[in-house]
């Protein structure tokens, strides 16, 4: 089992920030978000997690730690799923809490993602895959 792992931290001006840890464990991608997924942290994020929206690139987006999500956060989302599905990858998503479920639910944004409660089952399904 191969794992790469690095972190970074974004802080801005208006009191948002948002945390990103990144493992690669074997050919699946982990992407911890902590933090608020706004129209502020939303470039930041997208600009970090783009490039990883390779062909054949398997990414679990773990959200358990992400505590809001805007429009901007949903724009961010739906770009990720469009990179990575026009190749051969597979974007899913684990931990979601239930507001951000409901407001993915309500736009229709979960029919784009698989989504699982824990990053262990998403992670095997990838792999499974």
């Amino acid at each position: 089992m191969s794992i790469l792992y690095y972190s970074l931290n974004l802080a801005f001006a208006r009191g948002s920030d948002m945390r990103i840890n990144i493992k690669n464990i074997d050919q699946v991608t982990v992407v911890e978000m902590t933090g608020e997924l706004d129209s502020t942290t939303a470039p930041a994020v997208q600009n970090q997690i783009l490039p990883l929206a390779q062909d054949n690139r398997h990414i679990v987006l773990d959200m358990s730690g992400t505590l809001y999500m805007s429009s901007a956060g949903l724009r961010t989302l739906l770009l990720l799923y469009r990179q990575i599905s026009s190749g051969s990858g597979r974007i899913v998503l684990a931990g979601l809490s239930d507001e951000i479920k409901d407001t993915m639910n309500i736009t229709g944004f979960l029919n784009f993602f698989r989504i699982y409660d824990t990053v262990a089952l998403a992670t095997e399904a990838l792999k499974s895959s």
